[in-house]
This record gives structure tokens, sequence and C-alpha cells, in this order.
């Protein structure tokens, strides 16, 4: 039996709390709620919630039992496993590449969630406030347009940002398992689920709080589902759970023996999906009383949202409230992003837990440089041009984390589990004999309908489905 020297959660529900704030991000708050009003509704909510529970909680139970099992960083355990299992050490590739990913999207991620940091003091000091004299729907867009473009437009502000919430992911990581990531995440979740409910309470209290409902969960089958609408679904549900970057493994490694992998991961999956249909619950409400679209796109809650709240009473400090909830959920993925590679550097006896944390994060604050200036002094800058690619810097890193590597690093850590290791040893990590049907049924998930599903997330964002027809 493989030690953490990292340490453990000092219970099953630190655990829980921990990786449901490592699932629990932007891709909740802001992601979900957006992506949704841009595919109509309940019906893609529907695909969505059958997406979470076949194909992204067989693999999150695989990667826990994965890090659970070998104790270590993604790197070391895949090394380990590959081994116990006598199969070849090109199987750690999968940690390598959980490992690069995570130190690459925390680099923007931290960018990203400066801006939500950004919004905490023009909302609370009530700069959205003044939509409300307006009067053009077209004046008001091209306000909310403006302070946003401001921000991203001024790579300072967006440097002092990026560095404030670097400097938080990292003070929170040097302090170690128990004194660092449990301490933080005790205090965000709870903090999180009471602003979350506090939030609702107020949109509960609009005059469209029904039409948000039925928005989000009455399927409207006369409008049909198009086939990017349901891989969005099924991309959506992967990435919510922060699948395929070892962010899951590592929390897995520090896992109580005694704990069950498959109710913890139930319950982790549960609270993330939650968290989403809560938010859609927030969001919707808002946007109709305001006569705002549900289709708002990547720009709902930087745009749309802050309009909404500019018009509705107390607006600046249920506005405030929002970006403080965006804030925290934005820093409790950050710190399981970067855990990973701050293990591995532990684990090589060459850093102290502080040195590590230091390091991880001067280096990806400074790649964050590369897609802050992305968005003003380097917009116009495509380095793949010559090959009809125009990405920006940004555009390309994120492409090659989402659609790449994370999908990538899901599936072969599920082909690894499911074909690769001992049946007998998977069965008793899980605590469940092998011919229990819950374990069959796992098992089967994990063979045919993960690969299927995420193999064909792939193929999609690499182009292959669009070439030859299938999706348009």
């Amino acid at each position: 039996m493989h030690t953490s020297i990292h340490g453990q959660w000092s219970s099953r529900l630190a655990f829980i709390l921990a990786a449901t704030g490592s699932a629990v991000g932007l891709g909740n708050i802001w992601r979900f709620p957006y992506i949704t009003g841009e595919n109509g509704g309940g019906a893609f909510v529907l695909v969505y919630l059958a997406c979470v529970f076949l194909i992204g909680l067989p693999v999150m139970m695989a990667e826990v039992m994965l890090g659970r099992k070998g104790r270590h960083s993604p790197i070391n355990t895949m090394s380990i496993l590959a081994r116990e299992n006598q199969r070849s050490q090109i199987w750690q590739l999968i940690g390598w590449s959980g490992v690069i990913a995570g130190f690459i999207i925390l680099s923007y991620y931290s960018v990203i969630a400066g801006w939500a940091l950004a919004y905490i003091p023009r909302l609370a000091m009530g700069t959205f406030s003044a939509v409300s004299d307006l009067g053009s729907t077209q004046a008001v867009a091209e306000f909310a347009g403006g302070q946003f473009g401001a921000l991203i437009g001024d790579y300072q502000q967006l440097i002092i940002w990026h560095t404030l919430f670097m400097m938080g992911t990292m003070v929170i990581i040097s302090g170690g398992v128990q004194g660092g990531l449990e301490k933080a995440v005790t205090f965000m979740m709870p903090a999180l689920f009471a602003l979350l409910l506090i939030l609702l309470g107020y949109a509960l209290s609009t005059d469209k709080f029904i039409d948000g409902l039925l928005f989000l969960f009455q399927p409207d089958f006369s409008r049909a589902l198009t086939g990017q609408a349901i891989l969005d679904a099924l991309g959506q549900a992967f990435f919510t759970l922060s699948l395929g970057m070892g962010a899951i493994m590592i929390y897995g490694a520090y896992l109580p023996k005694d704990a069950s992998i498959s109710f913890t991961t139930t319950m982790i999956v549960i609270a993330d999906t939650s968290v989403a249909l809560i938010a859609g619950l927030v969001i919707f409400p808002l946007v109709f009383s305001n006569g705002l679209e549900a289709a708002g796109g990547a720009g709902l809650a930087f745009q749309t949202l802050p309009i909404a709240f500019g018009q509705m009473p107390y607006g600046a400090f249920f506005g405030t409230l929002f970006f403080v909830l965006l804030s925290l959920a934005a820093w409790s993925s950050a710190i399981s992003i970067i855990e990973p590679a701050v293990a591995w550097l532990v684990e090589t006896d060459k850093f102290s837990r502080l040195s590590a944390s230091l390091l991880c994060g001067l280096g990806a604050w400074l790649l964050g440089f590369v897609t802050i200036f992305s968005f003003n002094i380097w917009a116009e800058v495509y380095p793949l041009a010559s090959f009809g690619v125009e990405k920006t810097w940004f555009d390309l890193l994120e492409y090659l984390t989402f659609n790449m590597m994370m999908p990538l690093g899901g599936l072969f850590m599920a082909i690894f589990v499911a074909w690769f290791m001992n049946t007998a040893t998977t069965s008793e990590e899980l605590n469940s004999s092998p011919n229990s049907f819950g374990f069959k049924l796992w098992l089967f998930l994990l063979r045919y309908v993960t690969p299927v599903g995420v193999g064909i997330v792939f193929l999609n964002a690499v182009g292959v489905l669009k070439a030859i027809g299938i999706v348009s």
C-alpha cells in the first residue's frame, strides 16, 4: 500500500468539499448559463445531465481511484500503477499531460478570474446603476460593452488583477493539504453555497422566476437540438468536473482509505451539477426581468448581467455578491489546477512545499502575460495565420488545453483503468464485488460509453466532424 508524503484530508467531508471546489468554477457559474442560453434551455439541460452521469461520473470515479491507489502526483502515480500492472511506462504521459495542462490553464484562468475580481468594486460603487438613465437598449448595451472593453483593453489593469488572484492562489497552495487546501475549501465552499442561495432568494422575488424555471427545466422538443448543441452538452459535462488534468487524481491521492469512492464522487457530481443549475435559476430570471436575451454568449456574466444588476432594486449589493461568488468559485478551482505540478516538484525532493508553490505560481503568472496581451496589444497577432488559423495566443492556449489535452487525458485514463488495470485491484479499491451490478455497469460505461463520447468531443474539436458534414 502506498502512502502520500503530502498528507491526506482529515475526513470524507473535507475531500467532498475540496473536490467539489475543484469542479465548481467559472465553468458552472459563467459558462453553463450562457451555453444553455445559446442552446435553447431545457432540452439542452436534459442532454447535459445525461452526459454528466453516464460519462462524467464514471471517469471521475476512475480518476479518484487512480489517485488513491498511487498516492502520488499524477506523473508518479501513473508510473507506479503502470509498473504494478506490468504495463509500459508510456502511460506516465497521462500524468505529464495533466500537469502541463493544469499549469497552462491556470495561467489564463487567473486572468479571466481577475475580471471577476475587477467587477466587484465596479458593482459595489454602483457603476452600472447609470444604465437605468440611458434610455435606449442600444445605449445600455454600448455602456456595458464599453466597461468590459475598457477593462480587457487595459493591460496594466489586467496585470494587477491577475497578480492579486495568483498571489491568493499560491498562499493557499503553500499551506499544504490540511493547512492550506482543506482550510480554504472549508471556508470557500459553504460561503459559495450561501451566496448562491442568497442570490437564488432574490431571483425568486422577481416576476420572471417562473419563466427562468421553465426555460431551464421544460424541454422544448419542437425545437430540435443540433448536433453541435449535443456536443456542447457533452463537452460541458466533461469539463465542468475538472476531469483529465490530474486535479481530481491528486485530490484522490489524499483521500482516506476507508472513504467510499462511489459515494463521495456521486456527492461531488450532484453538488457540482446543483451549482450549475442554481446559477441558471439565478441568472435567467434576472435576464428575463430586464428584457435581455438568454443567448447572450460569453458576455452574459460580464456584459449582460451587469445591465440587469444596474436596473434592479439593490442591484449594486446583489451584483457585488454575484462577482464575489464568481471569484470564490474561481479560487476553489485554481488551487486544484496547480496542485498536481506543486506535488510533483515536492516529490522530486529538490523543493519544499513553499518553494514549489512559488516556482509554479511565478511560472503561471509570467505565462499569463501572453493571455493578457492577447486582449489588447497582441489582439491582432495570429501566430498560426500562415496555416489559415486566425486564433490569438489566448485562443490557442485554450484550444490546446480544453479541446485536446483534457479530453485526451480523460480518454486515456478511462482506457487505462477499464482495459489495462487488474479488475480485482479496481474492484477492491472501489470496495465492490467484481460481479456486482454496480461494478459491471461502471466498467461497461468506462469501457464503451466514455471512449465513444469523449472521442466524439475530441474529433469535433479538431474539426473532423465538420469536415465530414456531421456538424455544421
